[in-house]
C-alpha cells in the first residue's frame, strides 16, 4: 500500500500531517541526513584550517561546494538509503556518500579525511543537538508564545469578570475569569523562560570520548581546543543567527554523550505540556457548566444523533495529545541518561522518535488556539451561578469578625452556613444580631457575591515581564 495520509500508521503523519509537517524539517530521516552531512562537511573545512593537521587548504570555491553538498534532494537522500543498505550503517553511509560526491570534484584528494577519527555518535550528537534547538527556536516556540497570547488577552478582557470559584469540587470565595487565565498564563510564561535559557551538550571525543585515534594520528594538536572551537563555531556556521539555546561540547563523556541536557530539555517540554493538559481540563469544565460558550461552525456536527451538542473537542484533543507527548518525553528522560557502560545502541532508536513528542505537542498547542477561538466567556451564566451561592461570603465575615473582637467567629458562621441553604437575608439577620459598630454592620450588609473579589481583578491585570 502506497503511503500517504490515510495509509499513514502514524496519525501525525495521517490525520494530523497539516499541523505537524513543519517539524519534518528537523526529525525526519531526510533532515537527519542533511543534519549529518552538515557535520561531515563542517569538519572537513575545519580541519582544512589546522596548520601541520595534513589537511591542504582549501579554496574558496571548494568551501562553498561543501557548504553546499548537505542540500540534498529527495533522489540523493534515496541514494543515500541504498548505501546504507549495504553497510548496514546509516552514519557509514552518510561517509561513503560525501566521498562519492567529492571523487567528482578538485576534493577527491582530501576525501579520506572526511569523518577522520570520529565515531558514529560524534556526528549523530551533533546532529540530534541542532535538530532540537532548530525544532524548538522555529516552531515550538512559536506556536507557545500563540497560546500566551491568548491567554493573556483572556486574562486582560475578564480581568473583574466575577466567577463562583471551586476548590474540592466544592464552591469557594469568588475570583474572575481573568485572574484564573492569568494563573496558566504566568506559569506558562515561567517555563517558557526556562526553556529559552536552556543548553544542549553534544560530544566530539571519537571512539570512547577520549579523543585517542585523533592523538595517535595527529599527536601535535590540541584536540580539545580544537573540539570546543569547531562545536562553538557550528552554532553560527549553520545559520548565522543568535540562538536561544546554546550547543555547547561536552568533555568528559563516554562514547555517548550522557544525554542529561536532553533531559532537562524533555522535562521542561512535560511541564510545559502539563499545565496545559490542566488548562484544557478546566476549560472543558467551564464549557460543561455554561460559563464559557463555544460558537457552532456550519456544516459541523458534534454527534451522530444528537443534533444539538457542540462538543469542545479542541480542548479535548489537546489533552490527549498532551498525554501522548508526556508519556514520551518521560520515558526519554528517564531513558536517554542511562548507557550500559561506555554505551549501548537502544538510544538510537529513542532518538528517532524525538520528533513524534513534539508533533503530537505542537497538535495540542494548535488545538488549544484554535479552541480558544471559538469561545466566548457567558458574563452573565457567571454571575447568575454565583449570586446563587451567598455563602461563599462566610470567610469574608467571620474574617472580618475576627478583628472586631467577636468570640469564635468561625465557629458561628459554621454553625450558619455549613451544609445548609442560605441567603443573603439570613446573612444580614446573623450580622444585625452581633455586637459591632453600626458602622461595621453596613459594610458587612453590603457585601455581594460578585464583589467578593480582593485583588483577582489587579492580580488578572499583572502583566508578566516576559512580554
Amino acid at each position: 500500500m502506497p503511503l500517504e495520509a490515510l495509509t499513514a500508521v502514524s496519525s501525525i503523519d495521517g490525520r494530523y500531517r497539516g499541523a505537524s509537517e513543519a517539524l519534518a524539517l528537523y526529525f525526519s530521516e531526510y533532515a537527519l541526513m542533511q543534519k549529518r552531512l552538515v557535520v561531515e562537511c563542517e569538519y572537513l573545512i575545519a580541519l582544512s584550517g589546522v596548520r601541520g593537521l595534513g589537511v591542504r587548504r582549501l579554496s574558496d570555491k571548494e568551501r562553498a561546494l561543501l557548504h553546499k553538498l548537505p542540500n540534498i534532494s529527495l533522489e540523493d537522500a534515496r541514494a543515500i538509503k541504498a548505501i546504507e543498505k549495504e553497510t548496514n550503517h546509516d552514519v557509514k553511509a552518510i561517509e561513503y556518500f560525501i566521498k562519492q560526491k567529492l571523487a567528482k570534484t578538485s576534493l577527491a584528494d582530501v576525501a579520506e579525511w572526511v569523518h577522520f577519527a570520529l565515531t558514529s555518535e560524534d556526528v549523530n550528537s551533533v546532529a540530534h543537538g541542532f535538530a532540537l534547538r532548530s525544532a524548538v527556536e522555529a516552531v515550538i516556540l512559536p506556536a507557545l508564545q500563540e497560546v500566551e497570547r491568548e491567554l493573556a488577552a483572556t486574562a486582560k478582557a475578564h480581568a473583574k469578570t466575577p466567577m463562583l470559584a471551586r476548590t474540592h469540587g466544592q464552591n469557594a470565595s469568588p475570583t474572575t475569569f481573568g485572574k484564573e487565565m492569568r494563573v496558566f498564563e504566568s506559569r506558562l510564561a515561567r517555563q517558557l523562560e526556562g526553556l529559552t535559557k536552556s543548553h544542549i551538550l553534544v560530544k566530539w571525543g571519537g571512539a570512547t570520548g577520549n579523543y585517542s585515534a585523533h592523538v595517535v594520528a595527529v599527536p601535535e594538536v590540541d584536540w580539545l581546543r580544537f573540539a570546543k572551537r569547531f562545536i562553538d563555531g557550528l552554532n553560527t556556521a549553520t545559520s548565522g543567527k543568535k540562538h536561544l539555546i546554546k550547543i555547547a561540547l561536552n568533555e568528559v563523556t563516554t562514547q555517548i554523550e550522557p544525554h542529561d541536557t536532553y533531559a532537562e530539555l524533555f522535562d521542561n517540554m512535560r511541564r510545559i505540556n502539563t499545565i496545559l493538559l490542566d488548562f484544557s481540563q478546566d476549560m472543558w469544565r467551564y464549557i460543561s457548566d455554561g460559563w464559557v460558550v463555544q460558537k457552532p461552525k456550519a456544516g459541523e456536527v458534534g454527534s451522530s444523533t444528537m443534533p444539538h451538542k457542540v462538543n469542545p473537542i479542541d480542548f479535548e484533543n489537546a489533552e490527549g495529545n498532551f498525554g501522548v507527548a508526556n508519556a514520551l518525553f518521560e520515558h526519554f528522560s528517564r531513558k536517554l541518561p542511562v548507557s550500559r557502560l561506555q554505551r549501548d545502541l537502544s538510544d538510537s532508536t529513542v532518538e528517532r522518535v524525538f520528533g513524534t513528542a513534539f508533533a503530537h505537542s505542537l497538535i495540542g498547542y494548535k488545538s488549544l488556539v484554535r479552541g480558544m477561538g471559538k469561545v466566548s466567556v457567558n458574563k452573565k451564566a457567571m454571575l447568575e451561578s454565583l449570586r446563587a451561592h451567598p455563602e461563599v461570603l462566610a470567610e469574608a465575615i467571620q474574617t472580618a469578625l475576627r478583628r472586631e473582637g467577636v468570640a469564635v467567629p468561625y465557629e458561628k458562621l459554621k454553625e450558619l452556613t455549613r451544609g445548609r441553604q442560605v441567603t443573603l437575608a439570613d446573612f444580614a439577620k446573623f450580622i444585625n444580631g452581633l455586637d459591632i459598630s453600626d458602622k461595621t454592620k453596613k459594610r458587612l450588609k453590603a457585601l455581594r457575591p460578585e464583589t467578593y473579589i480582593g485583588l483577582a481583578g489587579k492580580i488578572a491585570l499583572n502583566q508578566n515581564p516576559r512580554r
